[in-house]
């Protein structure tokens, strides 16, 4: 398996930090390959390097593995396709692991006749192809029609339970605070929530262009309001989700958000929006709430209700982290991924 590294950011890394604390590779017979980190671009270039002769090492000691490899759009589709491309000439079978919200985008807009072409030939080229939702395993078989998509949602690691605390109207905000993510509706949500619920709070987790969320919120007039906290993980991250009230990830695309999954997994009730992914996981009013994109008006009536309703709040917390146990749990999710390595090793 190749992909960024377990202690990097976003979306990929979490799920290989996943796959390595649950022990997937040793019972799995796996290795992971790590062909991103951040760093210099020599240290990029050489850790992409590393993972092809990793690989050539493997094949010239006579295994034949399948080459799992974690993809979102733009360098990362170019870099893994790449390193796919490789293991087909050295006879290996091969699995694209999609995950970039913007893949979409990528795949029809952005890129020309020639790069649509390479992306079509990864795809159907691919043993296996992996999505995240039914609505992503649709557009890549509509995209490149015979590829073999099979849908496995990310999985996320159950804390243990506990009884939430009574804690103060914090709104958490996990993920890159850039506009695709929605943090300039939320905070203008908050601006309105403030007139309503004075001492409301919005803790912003991650990176992205924090300036302008800071600019933002000075000229929304809610800068005390707003906690940047930066990139967190581990235990930073675990208690900021037992802290918080209602976690919120207003997205205008998606696939399937880890920090939605954690935050359902500490039974923290969510506001989430009807994109990617998302519905297939979220019943509104039922494990969380489902706010249109780009509508701040109603994402600040909803949170409001959620935030001056405690029984509302328990509920829909509870329900939450029974959808990730019975749906997203590492024992579900995992069984399916190493179900696939099987039908692959059959064919």
């Amino acid at each position: 398996m190749m992909g960024t590294s377990a202690t990097g950011k976003g979306g990929i890394a979490t799920v290989v930090a996943v796959l390595q604390r649950e022990g997937f590779f040793e019972r799995n017979g796996g290795r992971y390959v790590v062909t991103h980190l951040q760093g210099s671009p020599v240290q990029k270039i050489g850790t992409a390097m590393n993972a092809v002769f990793q690989l050539l090492g493997v094949r010239l000691r006579g295994a034949r593995p399948c080459v799992h490899v974690h993809s979102a759009s733009r360098a990362s589709f170019f870099r893994k396709s790449a390193l796919l491309w490789v293991a087909r000439v050295l006879g290996c079978k091969t699995v694209f692991h999609l995950h970039g919200a913007e893949f979409r985008q990528f795949a029809t807009v952005e890129s020309g006749p020639l790069v649509s072409r390479w992306i079509r030939h990864t795809l159907r080229r691919s043993s296996a192809v992996v999505t995240l939702s039914e609505s992503w395993a649709r557009f890549l078989r509509e995209f490149a029609p015979g590829a073999n998509v099979v849908v496995i949602p990310n999985s996320v690691q159950l804390p243990a339970v506990t009884v939430r605390p009574d804690v103060a109207p914090n709104i958490l905000f996990l993920g890159r605070a850039e506009q695709r993510k929605g943090i300039f509706d939320l905070l203008r949500a908050v601006r309105d929530l403030v007139a309503v619920i004075p001492e409301v709070k919005l803790v912003i987790g991650g990176d992205g262009d924090l300036d302008a969320v800071v600019r933002a919120a000075e000229e929304l007039g809610i800068r005390q309001h707003v906690e940047i906290a930066g990139w967190m993980g581990g235990e930073e991250k675990a208690r900021r989700l037992e802290e918080a009230m209602v976690f919120c990830l207003p997205s205008h695309d998606e696939g399937l958000p880890m920090a939605m999954l954690e935050a359902m997994a500490a039974g923290l009730p969510v506001v989430v929006t009807p994109v990617g992914g998302i519905p297939e996981a979220i019943v509104h009013g039922d494990n969380g709430m489902l706010v249109p994109p780009g509508q701040p008006a109603e994402l600040a009536a909803v949170l409001g209700e959620v935030l001056r309703n405690k029984e509302l709040r328990n509920r829909l917390g509870a329900r939450a982290r029974q959808t990730i146990e019975t749906r997203f749990g590492t024992a579900v999710v995992l069984d399916q991924l190493s179900h696939l390595y099987d039908e692959l090793a059959r064919k």
